[in-house]
């Protein structure tokens, strides 16, 4: 059996602030338009640079608020690293014509503009084992004292 794989991986920065709203059964899902750029020189030697704009939205799952965080700490012009798959979508308007969308659904999201003291990551579980603890923070070694202990002898420094 074959195995394939649909997976996006953006760099860039948002162009507006979330756009966040709620579907009929409740959900809450947040729209970013992040743009990237690739920039090169023509064969007169001038700088050239093409921008696109990516559409990625995020979702409050059972397991994840991405749209909540996505709401709450992304802003306009922000950097952000969006990890997700691509999909395409159908749908009539009101007028009866078929409308066609690609975007990137959402699965981890990295803000990049770290206005503290570095990044912040947020991703959405994709497998949770029934009755798992959440984590309890950030580690340490002084949490694990016994691994400051041991003299590793085979270290080559």
């Amino acid at each position: 059996m074959s195995r394939s794989m649909n997976k996006a991986i953006l760099v860039g920065n948002l162009g507006a602030d979330p756009e966040v709203r709620s579907t009929s059964n409740g959900s809450r899902v947040a729209t970013l338009s992040i743009a990237t750029s690739r920039q090169w020189k023509d064969k007169a030697g001038e700088k050239q640079e093409k921008t696109e704009w990516h559409r990625v939205v995020f979702w409050n799952t059972k397991f994840s608020t991405l749209a909540d965080i996505a709401e709450r700490y992304c802003k306009k012009g922000d950097k952000v690293y969006v990890e997700g798959s691509i999909e395409y979508r159908s749908w009539q308007d009101r007028e009866g014509q078929t409308r066609y969308t690609t975007e990137i659904n959402g699965r981890e999201l990295i803000l990049l503009s770290g206005k503290g003291d570095g990044a912040e990551t947020f991703s959405a579980p994709s497998k949770v084992a029934a009755g798992a603890a959440a984590p309890k923070g950030k580690e340490s070694f002084d949490d694990f004292p016994e691994a400051l202990d041991a003299e590793d002898d085979d270290l080559p420094f």
